[in-house]
């Protein structure tokens, strides 16, 4: 395969461009007319359409509906929650005309949709009985990403969810946004081969608005932290100025208690990121919208019809046993043009057949991310595909879990602390309870608080930038 069409970067040596390259190349995504914008390609959009189905599946179980919100939202319903929406006004698109004419009260392209959800459930929630109300929602959201955009990982629209939910006690809401975490975890684990740590944020890096916010993150091979998905306990915090309440069953007006969480196309990125390799990509088996490809080998039209026959055989007893499969049976290009062409779109296992593997009655079975080659009988190959399948996802997971173990340090000085960020660890430092501490930390190093993981409460150490007594021990990194 010529560099023109392959990735012509490492991944090492030029991290961007390479990222760039298999998002391109491997026909994920293509960059649209408008800057900051991205258009999603069909394989790119069937990635997306496996982790909605997998948390839809998660989500109705647990009592979430799935709902839809328009894209425009008034100036006015914005400001009624001014400390929220002041977090993202610098990113706002403005529709300000209809045709030639002014609008009046400026119409904002939903950057978020909390002012906008909660409106409407003010108007939707009277009693106790309306509760807990649980919805969720497929949306795009645009945020003006001018400067430094990046497929997946920074545009100006992305595709995203967003669910809302509003409860009768602070206690129930609580365990709404643990929940929620954990259905996120094992999505994004489970499905994308990615392991992640969990925990809160800082007061300094919490959602706007929120009461708290818990947080996933994972760890890039180039050393910065992504931001998988985010569980936010609002408290009254939306209540109160959206007029949220309900009546109790004493008759007792009260207002609600809400939450908000999401997770966007980001995961994609990260999924490229961290799996993909010099080659291409590499797909993890359950998002990979081909799972295998049959390649038939042939040199002679003798040899043709009996090749393309057996593989049509396996390739209907793998569809059979609801195995996404592809017969690549293309003349006008040779056996290891295909070879090259689905290594870079990442198809987990590659099935390749021949004359001689026929007499043997057996095929080769080639993985991708390890490129790993071992013969298999043909009988009984339904199983035995669909076990390989399980074990590249459980190698592909253990495999970025030791990069994540491998980059994650602890230090208590602030020396060691920026010679291992040089290093593109993520960092376990012990840090005070003045805002003012991390604040420099970010401003020097521009390494920030990823999460604070459960049990990382410290008093027996000092505070690795002012030295006085720590209150905890945080994750930090710098991040995309």
């Amino acid at each position: 395969m010529g560099k023109e069409i392959g990735i012509t970067v490492s991944k090492e040596n030029d991290f961007s461009e390479w990222f760039t390259q298999v998002v391109i190349k491997a026909e994920l995504a293509d960059y649209a007319p408008v800057k900051g914008l991205i258009v999603l390609r069909p394989d790119g959009y069937s990635i997306w359409e496996s982790l909605k189905m997998s948390l839809d599946k998660k989500l109705a179980k647990t009592g979430h509906r799935n709902g839809f919100l328009p894209t425009l939202i008034p100036e006015s319903l914005l400001s009624k929650e001014k400390k929220h929406f002041a977090g993202f006004n610098p990113e706002v698109f403005w529709v300000t005309h209809s045709g030639d004419s002014e609008i009046g009260d400026r119409l904002a392209l939903r950057p978020t949709s909390e002012t906008l959800a909660y409106s409407l459930f003010s108007k939707w929630i009277k009693s106790w009985r309306d509760l807990p109300l649980k919805i969720n929602f497929w949306n795009t959201a645009l945020r003006a990403e001018i400067k430094s955009t990046k497929p997946f990982l920074r545009t100006s629209e992305f595709l995203w969810q967003e669910g809302h939910t509003v409860h009768s006690t602070k206690q129930e809401a609580e365990q709404e946004v643990a929940d929620i975490l954990e259905i996120y975890k094992k999505t994004v684990e489970e499905e994308l081969a990615i392991p992640v740590i969990t925990g809160k944020k800082t007061e300094l890096e919490k959602f706007v608005g929120a009461v708290y916010t818990f947080t996933m993150e994972s760890l890039m091979p180039d050393g910065k932290a992504l931001q998988m998905g985010t569980s936010h306990f609002l408290g009254q915090n939306f209540s109160k100025p959206f007029d949220v309440k309900f009546s109790d069953s004493d008759n007792v007006e009260n207002f609600a208690w809400q939450t908000s969480w999401g997770v966007s196309w980001r995961l994609i990125g990260g999924m490229i990121m961290l799996h993909g390799d010099d080659n291409g990509l590499v797909l993890p088996p359950r998002v990979a919208p081909i799972q295998v490809v049959i390649i038939p080998i042939y040199y002679s039209d003798k040899d043709k019809e009996n090749v393309i026959q057996k593989a049509t055989e396996i390739h209907d007893i793998l569809e059979k046993n609801n195995v996404r499969v592809k017969l690549d049976d293309r003349d006008q290009v040779t056996p290891g043009f295909k070879f090259n062409d689905w290594e870079l779109k990442g198809i987990p296992l590659r099935i390749e057949i021949g004359p001689k593997d026929i007499e043997k009655k057996k095929v080769v079975l080639a993985r991708r991310h390890n490129r790993e080659k071992h013969d298999q009988v043909i009988s009984g190959i339904e199983k035995m595909v669909l076990s390989e399948l399980v074990s590249i996802h459980n190698d592909m997971f253990a495999d970025a879990k030791k990069i994540l173990d491998g980059k994650t340090v602890t230090v208590c000085t602030y020396v060691d602390f920026k010679s291992e960020l040089e290093k593109g660890r993520m960092i376990h430092a012990p840090i005070c309870s003045n805002q003012q501490c991390e604040e420099k930390i970010k401003e020097e190093t521009g390494a920030d608080v990823r999460v604070v993981p459960e049990n990382s409460d410290d008093k027996t150490l000092k505070c690795i930038y002012c030295e006085k007594q720590s209150e905890s021990i945080p994750l930090f990194a710098r991040g995309y």
